[in-house]
């Protein structure tokens, strides 16, 4: 059977959509990866085929819009100016979107998406093949039991939480909804939506296929979610495996005790060398080696003293498990990987879903409390590094947690339940 998996965003959206490709290929399916073509050679040189998808979001999030979105000026008061800013880029990024979406889906037989590729469900009713959601996030789902992942927690109960869910749902329709029904109409030749579908639902009433591709460990199901959810566990990409280190690397790592790993993914930031040297002063503040990977540009350490290593890539799965602690944004991935390794973890947050995950880091006791980007200090990353790296409680659950999600298949438990939705089984 020929496969789509149609993700759209940063590496942290296209990685997991690699491993369940990578997984459906084993399973003997032909399997092609639509993603902005910025990841082409890394989808291909993993011998999986790749759709073309423009590379304007990837610019955008590197762009000086992104990075005042990413940093979050203004807070709640500065929300509606940044969702007409975001409306107007996204309505023409997603006019051509649309059109390249349906074009790689042509002679498809199943496709799975990500619900942020917008094009998805769309293009399932259009030709009338098997749709699977996949969601690396708790984000599509309504429930009573918590709020929103990018809403605000009040104890307010189940009244509230329903209705993060439905405003933070709305969201998309309100920013280029006029867009995909034009679109609907005069490409896919289907009928008028509502404003605000049910994501959820087929057109037929049926319900949609979804997984969900985190540790039922890290946020366990609400009791709430219907029978077509399924919690997978996480969708790890094991490149380590075949990856060389340098030799400075593993002279470093055996030159004295584990280090404090510091990276901050591909989130971009105005003022990266500040960031650097925040990180370098609070390290020596705390006494740590560490380890610093620069990612996409999110900090800059051109000069780095003793005991600390800069590198600009290293494989997680190679790399978390012989260091101390691990410093990051808070990314869905980067939170994955961390604690798979059975390190404490110290989230420092920009935006959307990054502090829901340092919130659930602290409350399953394997973190300190989150520091936000605006708030990060010296002072303030110091003591949360000296707290992640000797905290012999927080090292004992944060190593029983690991134990746990390195049980879990994720992708083995995504892939038959995806061939059980398809008929292949």
């Amino acid at each position: 059977m020929r496969f789509l998996l149609l993700t759209l965003g940063t590496r942290g959206d296209v990685q997991p959509y690699l491993s369940l490709g990578l997984g459906l290929q084993r399973a003997g399916q032909d399997v092609t990866v639509c993603a902005s073509s910025s990841f082409a050679p890394w989808i291909r040189g993993h011998g999986l085929g790749y759709a073309h998808l423009n590379n304007d979001i990837i610019d955008l999030v590197n762009s000086q819009a992104g990075q005042r979105a990413f940093e979050r000026r203004g807070g709640l008061l500065g929300l509606p100016r940044r969702m007409v800013e975001a409306s107007r880029n996204f309505k023409r990024i997603f006019r051509r979107t649309l059109a390249e979406q349906w074009e790689a889906a042509q002679g498809t037989d199943a496709l799975v998406y990500h619900p942020n590729a917008v094009g998805g469900s769309h293009i399932v009713e259009a030709m009338g093949i098997p749709g699977i959601m996949a969601d690396p996030l708790p984000t599509w789902v309504p429930t009573g039991s918590s709020a929103h992942i990018v809403a605000p927690e009040f104890p307010l109960g189940a009244w509230y939480n329903r209705l993060t869910h439905r405003m933070i749902g709305a969201v998309p329709g309100l920013l280029f909804g006029s867009v995909v029904s034009r679109w609907r109409r005069e490409v896919l030749g289907l009928r008028r939506q509502p404003v605000f579908p049910d994501e959820l639902v087929r057109s037929d009433g049926r319900p949609v296929p979804v997984i969900l591709g985190f540790s039922r460990h890290v946020f366990p199901p609400p009791p709430d979610w219907p029978a077509n959810v399924r919690v997978t566990g996480y969708w790890f990409l094991d490149e380590g495996r075949s990856w060389q280190p340098p030799s400075s690397l593993c002279e470093f790592l055996a030159a004295g005790p584990a280090p404090v790993f510091v990276g901050f993914g591909s989130m971009p930031g105005r003022d990266p060398a500040r960031t650097g040297r925040i990180v370098l002063e609070a390290l020596a503040r705390s006494g740590q080696r560490g380890l610093i990977v620069t990612g996409w540009g999110g900090m800059t350490v051109p000069d780095p003293p003793p005991g600390v290593y800069v590198a600009d890539f290293v494989p997680y799965d190679w790399l978390l498990p012989q260091v101390a602690a691990v410093v990051h944004h808070g990314g869905a991935g980067t939170t994955a990987a961390g604690l798979r390794a059975g390190k404490p973890t110290v989230v420092c947050p920009f935006v959307a879903d990054q502090p829901f995950w340092g919130r659930r880091v602290r409350a399953l006791g394997a973190g300190p409390a989150p520091i936000a980007q605006r708030k990060l200090s010296v002072e303030t990353l110091a003591e949360a590094i000296r707290v992640a790296a000797s905290d012999p409680e927080m090292r004992r659950k944060a190593a029983e947690l690991g134990d746990k999600i390195r049980a879990e298949d994720g992708v083995g438990d995504a892939v038959g339940y995806i061939l059980k939705c398809v008929g292949e089984q």
